[in-house]
């Protein structure tokens, strides 16, 4: 159910917003030139079922993933100071995209999709539907859905982690919900969970000791993280090297840690308003830069702002 919205003033919305981030069916061949019986073995692939082409055995944690900040975040009152995608998530999906960032407000024993207090016209459930959707037309891929929980609660007689329970209860055979990062052959046709919410019992990939606006590490029992999510970005050129750093670190990584590295942020401006673009501007094109010089590596998950098909692409073929 979508709630009722009071508009605020424009200034007071972008005052109390939280910042704790065309179907492409092209054919895409693996990158290189030259023929090699590892690239005959590969068949081509589009951005929708890319990861059909990839060896069932390596981890997730082993790959170059395309994915998405605030995957919901497509609306905002003031220019700049919400929106942070152009493709509806579906559209992301078929893009390449297989990393979802969600963020969900607790209202009404429900979830709705909010950037802080920003309601994004959208709700848990249409988003699950648009990953299952496309998990049953390409059920070669899978998709890793981070989720964590914004704004304010209101008018509920459960705990965010109980609402979450009931939604995976809906439809359990198509979640992934294991303590430890996954091998792709494990998890095709399921959404993996990135658990961002403090939970009774443990469920999904564990990532609440998140720090804030940093780069850190988790480590559990049954799976290590590791995290840029420098978010309030003054100097571009400081957070390029931060993303650059890790991109040279899990490049050369053998583990099996699951690195996550956010290329996007927002720029305080006057009276704490923030500018999304003045980032994502100066970062996403950096980011183009770099995969098109790239051959075949692994470079963990890059989640955008305003991802696309082509600089997701680039991404994708460091994988072949």
């Amino acid at each position: 159910m979508k709630p009722t919205i009071n508009l605020l003033a424009p200034l007071t919305i972008a005052a109390s917003l939280l910042f704790t981030s065309c179907d492409q069916k092209e054919t895409v061949s693996p990158a290189g030139a030259t023929a090699t019986s590892s690239q005959d073995a590969v068949a081509a692939y589009t951005l929708a079922n890319w990861m059909g082409s990839v060896d069932a055995t390596l981890s997730l944690a082993q790959l170059s993933i395309p994915g998405t900040h605030d995957s919901g975040a497509r609306f905002e009152s003031i220019s700049g100071t919400a929106k942070c995608q152009n493709l509806t998530i579906g559209e992301q999906l078929n893009a390449g995209v297989r990393f979802l960032d969600v963020r969900c407000r607790h209202i009404d024993n429900s979830f709705t999709i909010h950037h802080g207090a920003v309601y994004q016209n959208l709700n848990f459930s249409d988003v699950r539907a648009a990953c299952l959707e496309f998990l049953r037309a390409n059920p070669t891929e899978c998709i890793i859905m981070s989720i964590k929980e914004e704004h304010t609660p209101s008018n509920n007689t459960r705990t965010f982690e109980q609402t979450l329970n009931a939604f995976l209860q809906e439809n359990p055979d198509k979640w992934y919900v294991g303590e430890s990062v996954p091998t792709l052959g494990q998890v095709r046709g399921k959404i993996v969970l990135l658990r961002r919410y403090a939970a009774t019992t443990p469920k999904g990939v564990d990532a609440t000791n998140w720090a804030d606006n940093t780069s850190f590490e988790i480590n559990t029992s049954a799976a290590q993280l590791k995290v840029q999510d420098q978010y309030k970005v003054s100097d571009n050129n400081a957070k390029w090297t931060a993303m650059n750093t890790l991109l040279t670190e899990a490049k050369a990584s053998t583990n099996n840690r699951l690195i996550l590295n956010y290329a996007s942020g927002y720029k305080p401006g006057l009276f704490g308003i923030p500018s999304i673009t003045t980032v994502s501007n100066n970062i996403n094109p950096r980011l183009t830069t770099f995969f098109t010089a790239q051959g075949k590596g692994r470079f963990g998950i890059i989640p955008m702002d305003f991802a696309e098909a082509s600089r997701n692409s680039l991404i994708v073929k460091t994988n072949f």
